[in-house]
């Protein structure tokens, strides 16, 4: 993926294109499991996802960890940190990972040089702001089947976004226990939902591969909208 189709969802001119390819950007890989960045920090540059899965996460003192959001392969996770300082999350590779370092200075130069792009990172991170209040509500209100099926159906909605999902099939590489830090239940919990969800002909899952056997009830089964993903592209101006 090129640093143009990171902003996929987006229209952009061929003059904004050509700018973001000439961004200078450094690329890195990073194990399963391993820090991208951390709460704390104090960053100068933030980074794309070039490839795949990452969590923003945050724990307690005692070390307990809340999933805050899953980001996918095109995604700016950490795009707050061009105007904020501190760094208020962590965020950590879920799956082996390349990332697209930028530094914030090559970002503000850029909003410069083509300032319709500013909007465009801007509305990035409304949605993102947006995927937060849904997973508020997802964690808070809704029982356990219905809170791993809607979070499948928002993953296979995104990675379809970026052409990551033929056939409603995705990688899906969380261990029992990191989707029971996003859903906010046990992992016994977590292994007994996936039992329920497969029983019910609605999923299937294999080799960390996630098929979606039968999308309009999984769906319904997760109440899922996908209005607050705004996938909608706004034309091009």
């Amino acid at each position: 993926m090129d640093k143009a189709e990171s902003i996929s969802l987006f229209n952009l001119s061929l003059e904004e294109r050509a700018a973001l390819r000439a961004l200078s950007m450094h690329m890195a890989h990073f194990d399963a499991n391993q820090d991208i960045a951390r709460e704390g920090d104090l960053p100068s540059r933030c980074f794309t996802v070039l490839e795949g899965f990452v969590a923003v996460y945050k724990t307690t003192r005692s070390g307990k960890r809340q999933v805050m959001a899953y980001h996918v392969p095109g995604d700016l996770p950490d795009l707050q940190s061009v105007h904020l300082k501190v760094l208020d999350n962590s965020i950590a590779a879920v799956s082996p990972c390349r990332i697209g370092f930028i530094e914030h200075d090559a970002l503000r130069a850029l909003f410069k040089a083509q300032p319709r792009l500013v909007s465009t990172f801007w509305r990035s991170t409304l949605i993102d702001a947006a995927i937060v209040r849904e997973w508020m509500l997802n964690i808070g209100r809704r029982e356990a089947y219905a809170r791993m099926a809607h979070l499948f159906c928002e993953l296979i909605t995104r990675l379809d976004a970026v052409g990551l999902a033929p056939e409603r099939t995705c990688s899906l590489p969380m261990t029992q226990t990191e989707l029971a830090d996003a859903l906010g239940i046990t992992s016994v919990h977590v292994n007994r939902t996936m039992r329920e969800l497969k029983a019910a002909g609605l999923i299937t899952l294999r080799n960390r591969r996630l098929m979606v056997n039968d999308w309009e009830g999984l769906k319904a089964a997760a109440e899922f909208d996908p209005t607050y993903l705004h996938l909608d592209s706004p034309d091009a101006e």
